[in-house]
């Protein structure tokens, strides 16, 4: 006989502060120079956002050559390299640059570490588009390093100048073990300034590891395509969750993961609106896990500033609200 069904409900979740800040800067172009606003890459990582935004008439494209001369484009919260900014320019586009402030932190390092000719070994996952934004900053010293199988692989140039830095939405374990494995190898290997992980990344993996250890289940929600959802979903099998699966929307939870399960642990990636964390509970309350206990451990309170091509008018209101936050533990 089954025992009392519960949900575990992990905080921080959802939206940090680099999200925040770039949806609301899609939202404002819309409202300050009106439909349609292009888009260069999905703005976030989850399609329920791209599609919101859509609707309300932003276009979403893969690249700035798909923009009509002249119009305005929103780089996306991931970044993008100088050549994008560059072939922008020369299409005379108005360009919003909504990159997540931590990413532009591994932009600079990456700069400044190639200016002094170190190599680069940049943790992360090819094809990314963070990966390729800060690999364009300095493409001729920057080698990525897919994964700590990958590590005991790369050749670098001079083992005495070579230094790591990451993609900000990892597993913060795996990226720890790549480190690891690198510095087997070349031992004068250099750390980042201050870490590239960023810290809702982090959170939101503290969380999870403290409710997946007495969850039979966990349902990530977040897009397929989200990093940082994905690694919540690996993260929760590693610490212990019986079961955990990764859902766009509530109708994907599937009526065979809740069988013979008391406890569900619930969370959401770091570009999730909590409006679709709220569907997944009610429909785990219509399955019968009606009572939902908060595991936090962190609070958030970063704020960043709009970009700074959308500053101007940013006394109202909306403007001013909290856009994440900072973990304080």
């Amino acid at each position: 006989m089954q025992g009392h069904k519960k949900v575990l409900l992990a905080a921080p979740r959802g939206y940090c502060a680099g999200v925040d800040r770039a949806v609301i800067a899609v939202e404002k172009a819309l409202e300050r120079f009106g439909a349609p606003v292009y888009v260069r890459k999905q703005i976030v990582h989850n399609i329920h956002v791209v599609t919101e935004l859509e609707a309300k008439g932003a276009i979403f494209v893969d690249e700035v050559d798909e923009v009509p001369e002249g119009a305005h484009v929103v780089f996306s919260a991931h970044g993008v390299s100088p050549a994008v900014v560059n072939a922008a320019a020369d299409r005379g586009l108005r360009a919003i640059d909504a990159t997540c402030p931590l990413v532009t932190k591994v932009h600079r390092e990456a700069v400044r570490f190639a200016r002094d000719d170190f190599e680069i070994l940049l943790i992360g996952h090819e094809g990314h588009e963070e990966v390729e934004g800060t690999a364009g900053e300095a493409p001729e010293h920057v080698t990525v390093v897919n994964s700590p199988d990958e590590a005991d692989t790369i050749e670098v140039r001079d083992p005495s100048k070579v230094v790591w830095l990451s993609q900000t939405t990892l597993s913060v374990d795996e990226t720890m073990e790549t480190v690891r494995r690198l510095r087997d190898r070349f031992p004068q290997l250099q750390d980042p300034p201050s870490d590239d992980i960023c810290y809702a990344t982090q959170n939101r993996q503290v969380a999870i590891k403290k409710v997946a250890k007495d969850a039979d289940l966990v349902i990530v929600v977040g897009s397929a395509n989200s990093s940082n959802s994905v690694r919540l979903v690996e993260v929760a099998r590693e610490y212990g969750a019986k079961a955990a699966y990764r859902v766009d929307y509530a109708d994907e939870v599937k009526q065979e993961w809740l069988e013979g399960v008391e406890t569900v642990g619930v969370t959401s990636g770091a570009s999730v609106p909590d409006v679709l964390v709220q569907e997944v509970l009610r429909e785990l309350a219509g399955a019968g896990y009606r009572d939902v206990e908060e595991v936090r451990t962190a609070e958030e309170d970063l704020m960043f500033s709009l970009p700074k091509e959308l500053r101007q008018d940013a006394a109202g209101k909306r403007d001013e609200r909290a856009l994440g936050g900072r973990a304080r533990a």
